[in-house]
């Protein structure tokens, strides 16, 4: 295999989320498959709802500001220098609580939920601007997209709403 160089900035590589940026580092296609990495960044009240992967665990590093993550039901603050590793099968969410954006980098393994994004995201064309608001639209191919990528989403919509 060839070693991987990317470069944060690169076209086509960032995606609009539920409240978040994510810049992708390393795809499966580039590591073979092991993993996937990106680069998050968290802006005010962003995060996703509830969920779980049932195929790839999960490593968050916090390198700015703080996010608030619950993870089997426990919630703590991970901030800037904290990891949380998270094993596939186990409930998790994360928001960021505080008044500045926060960034972290998010590390699946194997790789593979990087398609989720692809087809559930929006692509960034100006990354100096805020996040879109997560409308229903959002919510509802989060939902639709998550058994094709094993990911199982913990919270009832209507309730929720």
């Amino acid at each position: 295999m060839d070693i991987v160089h990317t470069s944060f900035g690169q076209d086509g590589r960032s995606w609009w989320g539920p409240g978040d940026m994510y810049t992708f580092v390393v795809t499966g296609e580039e590591s073979g498959g092991a993993m996937f990495a990106m680069d998050c960044l968290v802006g005010i009240g962003g995060g996703p709802p509830p969920h779980r992967h049932l195929a790839e665990d999960e490593l968050f590093t916090v390198y700015e500001g703080a996010v608030e993550f619950t993870v089997a039901g426990k919630t703590s603050t991970i901030a800037k220098g904290d990891s949380v590793f998270i094993p596939r099968e186990t409930p998790h969410s994360y928001r960021n609580e505080t008044d500045e954006p926060a960034r972290m980098l998010t590390i699946y393994a194997p790789a593979g939920m990087e398609g989720w994004f692809l087809e559930v995201c929006t692509p960034v064309d100006d990354p100096s601007k805020p996040p879109p608001p997560v409308t229903d639209e959002l919510i509802q191919k989060m939902l639709e997209a998550g058994p094709r990528y094993n990911v199982e989403w913990l919270f009832d919509l209507a309730a929720d709403a």
